[in-house]
């Protein structure tokens, strides 16, 4: 009996190939997911170290996402017409290097400093990676290549944060920052080896993106989504004081682990639903509903284990449906300049959630009991239904 051995044929060798090259793109993008989200949960072992209040603490996470929010656009217009390959490992070591300065910090201050140098790297890094990997591959292949450069960020999330928040609780919070530099290292040699330099198009202009605030529905849109960031994921930052404080749970991973999974399941069948509808604003009203329930739900569910963990699912879910409604509205309104309508609603969203991260603070600063934050989260959540409600009235 003769066995046949068949050779990959040419659509599987260019797949393998493509697989190499965004490897590295992914596994730098796994670096900044985690890192985006696991400081969160090391907010008390932070404020701990450096004998700062929780309110302090947050300030870490703030200082990230604001950095995060504003280097894009900035230095999208610094930066034109440089190599993309050179901005990719320039913008990759910076992030790298500071979450290593962050494990090193000997004060309070200098942590803060090296989470803004880390966010200004992710920042830069982050759309120019995904320009870069829709360049490297024929129109048909996109999607795939996009599909796994931004997989690398959505499993540094659902995968990365509890194995951080694990870590974190052996071996000490640097160790977990330590964890993201090493991921980011690996990532930086692999772009070095095998990145070409791609003819990708640098991230739109600040000039570009103030434009897209000159259309009202465009405006209203974006508005939306920095709220969404300042009700969600400015009180993500407090997720580990609200249950402490709530329900007297000293080990926030497993209630990560259902946000992040529930954001998951959201994120891969959200578009289903966009496409079946065909009305992304009124999905997005309904997406705003339910998460401005499940937020006002958290504070009388945190001494209640599988409860809770049913409402972080939800709140995860929710949090994850709301990017692609509004990238799909924004593309309708802005078809010529669909990129720069959405790079700007991903820094509102960024933008929001480290004007929530302040806010946060501000109120615990001020005496407010943690367990008092998700009612503000979910009048904010409110607020951006009505807007959102407005504007789908205006558009029927």
């Amino acid at each position: 009996m003769r066995v046949r051995i068949r050779r990959a044929g040419p659509a599987g060798c260019r797949m393998s190939r493509m697989s190499r090259v965004i490897a590295p793109l992914a596994l730098a993008m796994f670096a900044l997911g985690l890192d985006a989200f696991v400081v969160a949960g090391l907010l008390p072992a932070i404020a701990t170290q450096f004998g700062v209040d929780t309110a302090q603490a947050g300030q870490a996470v703030s200082a990230f996402t604001l950095c995060y929010a504003l280097s894009a656009p900035i230095f999208a217009t610094l930066l034109a017409g440089r190599s993309v390959r050179r901005v990719l490992l320039a913008a990759l070591g910076l992030f790298t290097l500071a979450n290593a300065s962050s494990a090193l910090a000997p004060d309070f201050g200098i942590l803060l400093l090296t989470r803004a140098l880390a966010g200004i790297g992710a920042g830069v890094f982050a759309p120019l990676a995904l320009a870069g990997a829709a360049a490297l591959v024929p129109p048909a292949r996109r999607g795939r290549a996009l599909g796994l450069t931004m997989g690398g960020m959505s499993c540094g999330t659902v995968l990365g944060v509890p194995l951080g928040l694990w870590l974190a609780h052996r071996a000490g919070w640097q160790s977990t920052l330590w964890l993201v530099a090493a991921c980011g290292a690996i990532g930086f040699a692999g772009i070095a080896l095998r990145l070409p330099d791609v003819p990708a198009a640098p991230p739109p202009s600040l000039r570009q993106r103030l434009a897209m605030l000159l259309d009202r529905r465009v405006a209203v849109t974006v508005a939306v989504t920095f709220l969404i960031g300042v009700g969600s994921l400015g009180l993500y930052t407090y997720v580990a004081p609200i249950l402490a404080t709530g329900g007297g749970v000293t080990d926030p991973t497993p209630y990560f682990w259902a946000w992040g999974v529930g954001g998951v399941a959201a994120s891969v069948s959200i578009g289903t639903l966009i496409d079946r509808t065909g009305r992304p604003r009124a999905l997005m009203a309904v997406v705003l509903a339910t998460m401005s329930v499940a937020l006002a739900l958290l504070p009388s569910t945190a001494g209640i284990s599988i409860a809770s963990i049913a409402v972080f699912a939800v709140w995860g879910a929710m949090g994850w449906s709301t990017a692609a409604p509004q990238q799909h509205i924004l593309l309708g309104l802005q078809p010529r300049h669909g990129g720069a309508a959405v790079a700007l609603n991903s820094s509102c969203s960024y933008l929001g959630s480290a004007a929530g991260a302040v806010a946060g603070g501000a109120l615990l600063a001020g005496g407010m009991p943690a367990t008092r934050l998700p009612f503000v989260g979910a009048a904010v959540i409110a607020l951006a239904l009505l807007l959102q409600w407005r504007s789908l009235r205006a558009g029927a």
